[in-house]
């Protein structure tokens, strides 16, 4: 049985159940277009670049960025040194798994400590973020103030920290993919005829207490959101093809048209995922997320 390209780390907000919803505003045509170029400004997890990769073979190259160098950098040790990273998991699988709990919690502590040094070569650093986000309390990755990692530690029975089988076929997928480290923006310049982006950015919090934007030490704010805004409308009037995720903040104030009013001119969809990583287990559950586009002539 061939092992499928997935994601390799768990990240808040992870696309995997909205998938359906994504395929369906997708244009009509989108089988039909040749060598289509396709671009994810914020990569996170990268449940939509595994899916569309592998389900439409017309995508001939693709471009992802973020900001998270950690995450960056894992992209690119996963695509270019793979038995090594497999290798370096593989030893911290064999060494925490049969501690008791109270040294998993010190292993784990004396990871992050040296995964915070930001001084490690990337096949280190890639199997200590992988490490950590297997091994941390609800798979968060979260930042202080100072871009450290900061996350406690939690209590799993039995994680798997070396999935090599998703590694490897990772590996092979990202081979035509291009890895950036930067602002969304960047990639406006990969583009190609036929291109399309789909954005994922940190969402805009539904309450103050809902923020877990915290996985870079800058803040994407209101304004960062304008700014998105802005891009998305740049994209359009060169005439690329945009699908992009946010909170339904309405949802939460039905007076507030913050997104409503940004993105007036493109088509908005209230679609439904279920969202797990509240602290408060009475506020988890199915919660509205607007997929927002300019494809005119959609699937259904």
């Amino acid at each position: 049985m061939t092992i499928k390209a997935k994601p390799f780390i768990k990240w808040v907000g992870g696309k995997t159940q909205l998938i359906k919803n994504i395929e369906k505003v997708l244009p009509k045509n989108f089988t039909e277009l040749d060598n289509v170029t396709y671009i994810e400004p914020f990569i996170g997890g990268g449940a939509v670049l595994f899916w569309i990769l592998q389900k439409y073979p017309n995508i001939t190259k693709a471009v992802i960025n973020d900001i998270n160098s950690d995450l960056t950098t894992a992209y690119k040790t996963i695509k270019e040194t793979p038995a090594e990273l497999v290798k370096y998991l593989q030893s911290i699988q064999d060494e925490y798994l049969p501690l008791d709990e109270e040294k998993r919690k010190e292993y784990y502590l004396s990871k992050r400590d040296r995964f915070n040094l930001k001084s490690l070569d990337s096949v280190e650093n890639t199997a200590l973020f992988i490490f950590l986000n297997r091994t941390c309390f609800n798979g968060l990755y979260r930042v202080n103030s100072k871009g450290l990692f900061n996350v406690p530690f939690g209590r799993y029975a039995n994680p798997k920290i070396c999935d090599e089988q998703t590694i490897l076929a990772d590996s092979k997928l990202l081979q035509k993919v291009e890895i950036l480290t930067g602002d969304f923006e960047q990639t406006l310049k990969y583009t190609t005829n036929n291109s399309l982006f789909y954005f994922d950015p940190p969402y805009k919090p539904i309450s103050e207490t809902a923020s877990f934007n915290s996985y870079a030490k800058e803040d994407f704010d209101d304004s960062e959101q304008i700014r998105l805004s802005n891009f998305c409308k740049k994209i359009d009037s060169l005439g690329h093809t945009l699908i992009l995720s946010n909170s339904d903040v309405k949802g939460a104030n039905p007076d507030d048209n913050f997104f409503d009013d940004l993105y007036e001119q493109f088509s908005i969809k209230r679609v439904f995922a279920n969202r797990m990583v509240n602290a408060n287990a009475k506020k988890r559950g199915k919660l509205a997320e607007l997929l927002i586009t300019n494809t005119k002539n959609q699937k259904n």
